[in-house]
Formats: structure tokens, sequence, C-alpha cells
């Protein structure tokens, strides 16, 4: 992403910054995670755009909303309660080398 020097500077920094308010919550039992969603298609890329990056995922789609959604969902569930400090991705295997 040579073009988007700042966007990419900006989501290493949090995932980054991810353990350490994590760690500070731990102890009142509030558990703290980035999800990263990979390219989700919410109408702003342009057709060419849209098709070039669709050929860079093994399924051939962009990620829809719902996709990193039900993460997000399952994270505030019991079910995540020793999973914190975590940067997760939920991208659909995006390929961004080729």
């Amino acid at each position: 992403m040579p073009h988007e020097v700042a966007y990419t500077t900006s989501k290493g920094a949090i995932a980054s910054i991810t353990p350490t308010p994590a760690d500070h919550l731990a102890d009142q039992a509030i558990t703290l995670n980035t999800v990263n969603p990979g390219p989700v298609d919410t109408g702003y890329a342009p057709p060419d755009v849209h098709a070039a990056v669709a050929r860079r995922f093994p399924a051939g789609r962009w990620g829809v909303p719902d996709d990193p959604a039900r993460l997000i969902a399952w994270l505030a569930t019991d079910d995540a309660s020793w999973i914190t400090g975590q940067v997760i991705n939920t991208e659909g295997g995006f390929r961004r080398g080729t």
C-alpha cells in the first residue's frame, strides 16, 4: 500500500498498543482485542479496483460487513473470555503481495 502510508501507519500503531490497555483492563475481567477486517465491500471501491482486489482473495470475493461482525459478536461472548490483547485478522486469506 505505497500510497497509503498514513493509513498503514495508524493500523500498525493500533496493533502495537493493543496489548497495553488489554493488560491494564484484565484485572477487571475486561477483554480488549483489535480486529483487522481486511478489505470489506462497503461500496467505496470503483469497479476496476473492486475486481482487482477480489482476485487477491482465495474465494474470489471481498469481505462483506457481516464477516468481521460475526467475529466481533463472538468476542463479546463468554466463549471468548480467555482471548485478550490480540490482533485478530478476519480477512479471508487476502493476499497482499500478489
